[in-house]
């Protein structure tokens, strides 16, 4: 077996299905803290590894029984294949399916604004079927986010990192924090932006990196549009919204998406001083770019959001990509 990036052969000789694998490759990308690998068998077979101290044994092993719920959904996904402990007892793995193609953040400017819309639309159903499995009576949290989110602010107010002409964006998560949680909690993807997601042949989409899920209040998977989705694709961020609502977005949404944004614009200013300056940099522009889209939180649908797409793109996948691209 070739290993490259740091990969010990030892640490995987507790793992049975290791025995048909010809490479294992670490793989960098990600904030996750699981050390991370591809494997490729004998077959040409290419499977996600990912690896973890043995005690989160507990927490890993929940994760895998929820990526085993998801992947009864019929949607593409880094499904399961095996669990267990290796390293001598010192790791727990878990051995998943390879997901091919590309990130859909990489994908997505090279695609028309039809192309784009549609992916998003697509991503939104797939959201829509995670949010639909039933909830185990165990899983059901004692409490919401409210304080947390509230918790969080206040470690930014009291933060040296503050940004001009916060206050608004302060109050107005302060006077409209009982409008999250109003929906019935239910299991989240917990990371749901293009980053993970990948852009399949034929224009399918695929889901990975599961290990953020957790179970809350599904209007919180949409925030991270703000953050990470309109300055890649703001087509592809409407797709979304419309496509998991079906088109029929209900008020509660927007009023509770803007708390939720306005939190985490403030909020991951802070959280990004642990990675530096230039991770900071970052989350400022971020920022500055949602009070703009937000008219500073006195509107609560973003100007980004309009009704365009829809009526340009969606009387049918296929023969709206053909109109698009014809002069």
């Amino acid at each position: 077996m070739r290993t490259a990036g740091g990969a010990g052969k030892s640490m995987f000789l507790d793992i049975e299905a290791s025995k048909d694998w010809v490479s294992v490759e670490r793989i960098a990308k990600g904030w996750s803290s699981d050390r991370k690998y591809l494997a490729e068998t004998q077959d040409g077979e290419r499977l996600l590894l990912r690896v973890s101290d043995i005690g989160q044994f507990d927490a890993k092993r929940k994760e895998y029984g929820i990526i085993e719920k998801f992947s009864r959904l019929g949607f593409e996904m880094s499904a399961p294949r095996e669990f267990g402990v290796c390293d001598g007892g010192r790791s727990v793995y878990m051995l998943l399916s390879w997901v091919e193609g590309s990130d859909l953040e990489e994908t997505l400017p090279g695609l028309t604004e039809g192309e784009q819309y549609l992916r998003g639309r697509q991503a939104g159903a797939i959201l829509r079927k995670i949010h639909s499995v039933p909830l185990d009576p165990a899983d059901v949290p004692s409490q919401t986010k409210r304080e947390k989110k509230l918790l969080q602010l206040a470690r930014y107010e009291a933060s040296n990192l503050r940004i001009p002409n916060d206050a608004i964006a302060i109050r107005y998560v302060r006077e409209n924090i009982d409008q999250i949680w109003q929906e019935p909690p239910c299991y989240l993807h917990g990371d749901f932006h293009p980053g993970n997601l990948i852009d399949m042949r034929g224009g399918t989409i695929g889901v990975i990196d599961f290990n953020r899920w957790e179970v809350g209040d599904p209007y919180e998977e949409f925030y991270k549009l703000e953050s990470f989705g309109t300055e890649v694709s703001v087509p592809y961020c409407v797709g979304q919204i419309d496509g998991y609502f079906e088109d029929s977005i209900p008020d509660g949404f927007w009023t509770a998406n803007a708390v939720y944004v306005a939190q985490a614009s403030l909020y991951s200013i802070k959280w990004a001083e642990k990675f530096g300056q230039r991770d900071i940099d970052g989350m400022v522009a971020r920022a500055k770019a949602a009070f703009d889209h937000y008219d500073a939180f006195t509107r609560t649908v973003p100007k980004w959001y309009t009704n365009e797409y829809r009526i340009k793109y969606h009387r049918g996948g296929d023969t709206a990509r053909q109109e698009e691209r014809e002069p």
